[in-house]
């Protein structure tokens, strides 16, 4: 390739990458934010001497993500005075994430209940920005570009968790705690303004049309049957994936290490596979996709499994990785869906009960997962999770089937 050609390409993918900078930064902003809040101050209070008891108390701070559906009909049914139907709660939400670390940045030495409420009130503004966020990419970005936000989404979320967790709790030290509030507040500032020159208005309407059965009871059960197979999912990704971090501990491998790789070598690993899964679900076609990052969590539980009845460490922290960069490919298409499946005259209500309720739903088994590996043992746990992931993931690659399956139908009655 000459180098006018090499610049010429440069240039096309620059063009093709930059309408994805507003919601890449919006989406730093996310996993900055919530990565600092739930994940990286946990950390400080219980290094300044907070006890167990209110280190596992501060983990509400995450229970706004979850219960957006509860006030996400506001969101459809109120439009701002200012800006545009989406972009007018976006400001607004992200504007008062914004006052509240400033506000927390002065309560270093604050009571406990207090720096929670203003974390959790926090963490609501955030996931009121998101929900927002993800009807104005419904209504906006044609359908087959999704996946290319969904990309955007997760790289942009496994960068700012890297800024949240390991670059401001890193230097903490340094930093101190009111430093590293408004370090986190002038990101969430700055990463806000690209999204104001979205032109909201002459996009409108290019999300596609809304699903034929969009309204009261048939809306429901439409969206019943899909909120049931990513629960399912969910709980059973976090299931042969979320309590790797445990069984390593319980292999020897040292807390730093295991701090290690949860704080870098995962957002690391998550955002290089979004960046490869969107041109690939363009390319080979969500359900492919989804059964390619399947096999391969399998392939990760499996050995996880092994490597527990071996006591090796070494081989547990091959499986981890492993489990990452699958789990990474299955976030793009997953989240393609969940914007396909978001796609009625409330897209942000429906975006709000697919994940929130999905995430709820999951809830049962997150909590219980660490009692069930106790009980059973560490092989006999991992062993017993992969049935259970493969049933759910067979679920939902059926329900993603059948929803693709339709579109083609329809497409094809409307050329007729």
């Amino acid at each position: 390739m000459s180098q006018a050609a090499a610049i010429r390409h440069a240039h096309g993918l620059l063009a093709g990458w930059r309408p994805l900078a507003p919601f890449f930064c919006l989406y730093v902003t996310f996993g900055a934010t919530l990565g600092f809040l739930s994940g990286g101050a946990p950390l400080i209070l219980r290094a300044r001497g907070l006890d167990l008891g209110g280190v596992g108390l501060l983990q509400l701070i995450n229970l706004p993500v979850g219960l957006t559906f509860l006030w996400a009909a506001l969101l459809d049914r109120v439009r701002l005075p200012f800006l545009g139907r989406r972009l007018g709660w976006i400001v607004a939400a992200q504007g008062a994430t914004v006052a509240l670390l400033m506000g927390l940045s002065f309560g270093e030495h604050w009571p406990l209940p207090a720096l929670l409420a203003l974390a959790v009130a926090a963490c609501a503004c955030v996931a009121t920005m998101d929900i927002a966020l993800e009807a104005l990419v419904v209504e906006t970005v044609p359908a087959e570009r999704r996946a290319f936000v969904a990309s955007a989404k997760l790289c942009g979320g496994s960068l700012g968790g890297i800024l949240g967790v390991g670059v401001l709790v890193g230097s903490y030290d340094v930093l101190g705690w009111p430093a590293a509030l408004l370090a986190c507040a002038a990101l969430d500032a700055l990463c806000l303004l690209p999204i104001l020159a979205y032109p909201e208005a002459r996009l409108q309407g290019q999300g596609g049309p809304s699903e034929r059965r969009s309204g009261g009871f048939a809306r429901l059960r439409v969206l019943t049957g899909r909120i049931a197979a990513l629960g399912a999912y969910f709980a059973a990704a976090y299931l042969i994936g979320g309590p790797n971090t445990l069984a390593l501990l319980d292999l020897g491998v040292p807390l730093a290490r295991v701090g290690f790789l949860t704080g870098t070598v995962l957002p690391a690993v998550n955002l290089v596979m979004a960046v490869m899964a969107g041109g690939l679900a363009a390319r080979f076609g969500t359900v492919r996709l989804v059964a390619v990052g399947g096999v391969g969590v399998l392939a990760a539980g499996g050995l996880m499994a092994a490597s527990c009845a071996l006591r090796s460490a070494d081989l547990a922290v091959t499986a981890t990785i492993l489990n990452f960069v699958f789990g990474g490919f299955l976030g793009v298409p997953v989240f393609n869906m969940i914007y396909r499946w978001s796609q009625g005259p409330r897209p942000a209500t429906d975006y709000a009960l697919l994940f929130g309720a999905a995430f709820f739903a999951a809830m049962p088994l997150r909590v219980a997962a660490p009692a069930l590996a106790g009980w059973a043992g560490w092989p006999g746990y991992f062993a017993a999770t992969l049935p259970l992931y493969a049933a759910a993931l067979a679920w939902l690659a059926l329900t993603i089937a059948r929803t693709l399956r339709a579109d083609r139908t329809a497409g094809r009655g409307t050329a007729r």
